[in-house]
């Protein structure tokens, strides 16, 4: 149980507290028992990890390859967390690294044949995996959701000087 309650910030919260921190406290809770789901499926169907998923997931969308460095970047995570992720991927035959030209020290990553039908598999499955948990809102309850946080994201990345898409 104490795990649960690692994963349910909401607990935390206090009646008097100001609803805009409950809010930001369930949105969390929703999402780190979502990723928990996710995790446990990865681990459970394909013997992998989320950020093996996620930096498989970099390369399905860009499929002419990205450096160590764009990986990271996008992954949001260290350059030795992804040199990790790319060895282990590489040792598997998921993916390869290619030389960049006119940049001895520098290479791209890219997902090899075996790596493109791996994710492919996993993305049909996180797909539903997703469908599935959110079918706890009918189709209008998820639609009504989806504009508020969007402008709530907005909002958020311009007070970080970003642009949300």
């Amino acid at each position: 149980m104490k795990h649960m309650e690692s994963l349910d910030h909401e607990s935390r919260a206090r009646r008097d507290d100001h609803q805009a921190l409950r809010l930001w406290l369930r949105i969390l809770s929703c999402s780190n028992l979502i990723e928990q789901q996710v995790r446990r499926g990865l681990r459970r169907e394909f013997h992998t990890t989320l950020p093996r998923f996620d930096f498989m997931a970099q390369l399905e969308r860009n499929p002419a390859g990205l450096k160590m460095g764009e990986i990271s970047e996008r992954m949001m995570v260290t350059g030795g967390n992804v040199t990790g992720i790319a060895d282990e991927l590489e040792a598997a035959g998921l993916v390869a690294r290619h030389a960049v030209r006119g940049d001895r020290r520098a290479f791209t990553v890219r997902l090899t044949k075996a790596g493109e039908r791996a994710f492919a598999d996993m993305a049909r499955a996180h797909e539903r995996w997703i469908i599935s948990l959110f079918s706890g809102l009918s189709k209008r309850e998820q639609s009504q959701l989806f504009e508020p946080l969007a402008k709530l994201k907005r909002h958020a990345a311009s007070r970080n000087g970003e642009r949300a898409g």
